[in-house]
């Protein structure tokens, strides 16, 4: 417990998500030349280690803003748009984009791989890329640094299932592919970009310190 101007903060850790409980006291002066007195108003706010959490900070966006950042947009399923950069043997859709719904720094979409189909080489230039494994069991293959000095990169195959994350870092070349011979594959992608970047590759290489 600590007290400090008249606050005590009281933070208690949950089981794995670590619930934070902060309990705040508001000091209150019952009446003239009696003692202070704290009454106790609780709030329970959760919260993980993990979270910026800063109870004081009311600040907002400056300058003026778009109508499109000004609300909450809504995609539906069946309103995810196709024209977007593609690769051979695997398609795209998108879902949040800058000329979508006024992104400036994610991209969101939907990506689909038909059984027994390999997509081509590529990487995603700058973009950090999450995806998340709706159905199906993708594999997502890169070149990796060989064990021994000298001899050729190994390539390095991670196979996954639904529920499944991945995470590819900018420039690394990679590909998806499905060897289902009976079940489509498909996964929702995010990306650091304001748009899909894609650069298709004719191969895979390991990426260097410094090479893009």
């Amino acid at each position: 417990m600590r007290r400090r101007a008249g606050v005590a903060h009281n933070l208690v850790s949950l089981n794995a998500y670590e619930f934070r409980f902060v309990e705040i006291e508001l000091k209150e002066r019952t009446a003239a030349g009696q003692e202070d007195v704290f009454s106790p108003i609780s709030r329970m706010i959760p919260m993980t280690s993990y979270d910026g959490f800063h109870p004081d900070l009311t600040g907002g966006p400056s300058g003026p803003l778009s109508e499109a950042r000004r609300r909450v947009h809504h995609v539906r399923a069946d309103d995810l748009d196709g024209g977007t950069a593609q690769t051979d043997g695997m398609r795209r859709f998108a879902a949040i984009s800058g000329a979508r719904v006024g992104s400036e720094r994610m991209w969101m979409g939907q990506t689909t791989v038909a059984p027994s189909t390999a997509s081509a080489d590529h990487h995603h230039g700058d973009s950090e890329t999450a995806i998340y494994v709706v159905s199906g069991h993708p594999e997502f293959v890169f070149l990796a640094d060989p064990a021994e000095r000298g001899a050729q990169p190994e390539e390095v195959r991670l196979r996954t299932g639904p529920g499944d994350y991945i995470f590819v870092p900018p420039y690394v070349p990679h590909r998806e592919e499905n060897p289902a011979p009976d079940e489509e594959a498909v996964v929702v992608i995010a990306r650091s970009t304001q748009e899909a970047v894609v650069v298709n590759l004719p191969g895979l290489y390991v990426l260097g310190s410094g090479q893009e």
